[in-house]
């Protein structure tokens, strides 16, 4: 099982991960049913490192990453960041991790379709309190970085489906999280187009520095981060 203090810490990371989770249980109710989700995960990430969580649909990946950023809280068990329980935390501190620390990538890019790309990418740091010129100037700056300086102000539906999982990337980077959590981040996407959105994922620590985890189903683009580890039984198991 993966239990992270048995974890081989990244070359070049601090000895405190960035994220622990101790004891995680999840539980749903669906009508007079419990479902049991998640059973006791003990798991470390560490600063800049790429993990990859691999498993079948509804084994419960995507409940796992909504309880790292703080969109869920877990039936039981802990989830510390930097050493800080998030059950602690007041509704405002959590905000401020989602908005600031916490940078999210679904499977779907949810862009809004009468915005364009660089308004998308204004909006977290607008919430995050910078001024209308702030957050003009670094959607534009992430939005080149990325590759689509020539598509600033184009709406989402005139963009290709990689042109629009790159501006939902800028968008989950535009507070300049240290966490980026990503679910099925190609899954939609053709095999060509999937492979630019992976390069620049992993792409991501060397750039920005941030953290990357990846809910995925490809054992391939798994391969490629620090670390993979399967989602079974609602447990992690983790392999070499």
């Amino acid at each position: 099982m993966s239990d992270s203090r048995a974890a081989t810490v990244p070359a070049g990371s601090v000895e405190e991960p960035i994220l622990r989770v101790e004891s995680l249980h999840k539980r749903f109710r669906m009508g007079d049913k419990e479902v049991h989700v998640l059973r006791g995960i003990d798991f470390s990430i560490w600063p800049r490192e790429t993990v990859a969580i691999l498993g079948a649909s509804g084994v419960g990946k995507t409940t796992f990453l909504h309880l790292l950023g703080a969109l869920d809280r877990p039936t039981s068990g802990r989830i510390l960041y930097r050493g800080r329980d998030l059950a602690n935390m007041t509704e405002s501190d959590l905000a401020a991790f989602r908005n600031r620390r916490v940078g999210f990538v679904f499977q779907f890019h949810y862009l809004l379709s009468d915005f364009t790309a660089s308004e998308n990418v204004q909006i977290p740091v607008l919430i995050g309190g910078q001024t209308r010129r702030q957050a003009r100037e670094r959607a534009e700056a992430l939005l080149r970085d990325l590759g689509l300086g020539d598509r600033l102000d184009h709406r989402p539906g005139n963009l290709s489906g990689g042109e629009q999982q790159r501006v939902a990337v800028a968008r989950a980077l535009a507070n300049g999280p240290e966490i980026l959590l990503a679910d099925e981040p190609t899954g939609n996407l053709d095999t060509a187009t999937a492979g630019s959105v992976e390069d620049l994922l992993i792409g991501l620590r060397e750039r920005h520095g941030v953290t990357l985890v990846v809910a995925t189903h490809n054992p391939r683009f798994a391969k490629r981060l620090d670390r993979q580890v399967h989602m079974v039984d609602g447990r992690l198991v983790e392999h070499g």
